[in-house]
């Protein structure tokens, strides 16, 4: 059952949408105040964030760019704030969907659903790029093997760690795909991104050294993070 942070002043509305979204399925939890929703949100992390703009004291734009510097759930924004220029800054502060009041409940319990389908996805992805899996990859003279732990170039053994060398095979299982350093530090790493942290760049530096005259295959993808060149490219 998937789990959702309610934050609602209006308490009449708050009871409608509590009523709603358990009948659809969910848990729901409900506070009136961004002081409050910090708090649980930090201790119960949910899977969902329900979140209105304007709320007593911390508005709903200040809670989520708080909620944002220590994890990245996902928010749905209600706003009776029906600007376009309102709508962007709340997608740009990391609103993931925003709904404007009024609104019916159908609509709603949709982008609820949409939202939640999107963070699976995200989630089946993130597990599928953390397997090891067991078939040997190759990238022209280079050579990763998975069940041996050991990566080759030209036939000779890399000297490489087990960060880099999970790195290097999340990268040659995928050439072509770009990865933000955000999703390289949750996957190869298990950590949250924090702004500032070098550690995806101070990696990917060793390793572009460790398989020269291969390093310039791993490209910097500007404003996103890294990728390898597809070969051929």
């Amino acid at each position: 059952m998937a789990s959702i942070l309610l934050v609602e002043d209006a308490q009449e509305l708050a009871r409608v949408v509590a009523r709603e979204l358990e009948a659809a399925g969910y848990s729901v939890t409900h506070v009136a105040d961004g002081v409050a929703a910090l708090d649980l949100h930090a201790r119960q992390r949910p899977d969902l964030v329900i979140l209105d703009w304007m709320l007593p004291g911390l508005d709903g734009l200040a809670v989520l760019r708080r909620m944002r510097e220590i994890a990245a759930t996902p928010v749905l924004m209600l706003t009776a704030r029906n600007e376009e220029a309102d709508r962007v800054i709340g997608l740009e502060v990391g609103a993931d969907d925003y709904l404007t009041k009024p609104f019916s409940m159908r609509e709603l319990l949709a982008r609820v659903r949409a939202l939640l389908r999107r963070v699976e996805l995200i989630r089946q992805t993130v597990t599928a790029d953390r397997a090891p899996g067991e078939a040997p990859l190759r990238y022209g003279p280079l050579r990763l093997d998975p069940g041996a732990r050991l990566v080759t170039l030209d036939g000779a053994p890399v000297d490489i760690s087990a960060t880099e060398f999970a790195l290097l095979h999340l990268l040659m299982r995928s050439p072509g795909r770009a990865f933000s350093r955000a999703y390289l530090l949750e996957t190869v790493w298990a950590e949250d991104y924090v702004g500032g942290d070098r550690s995806v760049d101070n990696a990917i530096l060793r390793l572009r050294k460790k398989i020269e005259p291969l390093g310039e295959a791993v490209e910097t993808v500007w404003g996103v993070g890294y990728r390898l060149r597809a070969e051929g490219a």
